[in-house]
């Protein structure tokens, strides 16, 4: 049986896997060059806000939407299964999504706030989460996610100049299979649901 803490942990994991922050770090560096630590913090904060803003809308009115769309629970997860398998697929294999790289540095944040950290795979996954982990944990989970987050881009130069573009990249890539491990799971327990 699962404990609180093991569904906080799966919560956790599937939510920093899909919004993938280490993805985020060398477009985030390249768009905050030039900024002072505080503007770079500000920008990380910005971005982080964003994408909690999205997520929350979702994380408990999702479901009403579902409802209000007539969509079921079960057929939700097959169909965000197969994106996040595409999303998944996409990161490990190396194959990047379009952005606009030439933005100006003071709207960073609302860039790597959506859609790097919350596209569609990231408002899928919250909505999912939501039914199989209850709001409370994913809520939990999601304000963890985002602390690391931000962590994370406040101090995406240091990481990247310790761990170098190579490394980032190669653990952007696992994540990737894990992702797309996830969504293999999902896409079944959506066919069952739909079969049963």
């Amino acid at each position: 049986m699962d404990t609180p803490l093991s569904v906080l942990f799966y919560a956790f994991a599937t939510l920093f896997i899909i919004l993938d922050p280490l993805l985020s770090i060398p477009i985030f560096v390249g768009l905050t060059e030039g900024c002072r630590p505080e503007e770079k913090a500000q920008q990380a904060w910005l971005a982080v806000r964003v994408a909690g803003a999205i997520l929350t809308v979702f994380l408990f009115f999702g479901l009403a939407i579902f409802d209000l769309l007539g969509i079921s629970p079960a057929s939700f997860k097959v169909a965000g299964g197969i994106l996040l398998l595409i999303l998944g697929l996409q990161v490990a294999l190396g194959v990047e999504l379009p952005h606009d790289l030439k933005a100006q540095q003071n709207i960073a944040g609302v860039l790597i706030g959506t859609p790097l950290l919350c596209g569609p795979g990231a408002i899928t996954t919250i909505t999912l989460l939501s039914t199989k982990c209850g709001i409370p944990i994913t809520a939990a989970a999601l304000v963890l996610c985002l602390a690391v987050t931000w962590l994370i881009l406040r101090y995406a130069a240091d990481i990247m100049r310790i761990l170098g573009e190579t490394v980032t990249d190669i653990m952007g890539k696992v994540l990737g299979m894990f992702l797309a491990a996830i969504a293999v799971r999902l896409i079944a327990e959506g066919v069952t649901g739909l079969a049963g």
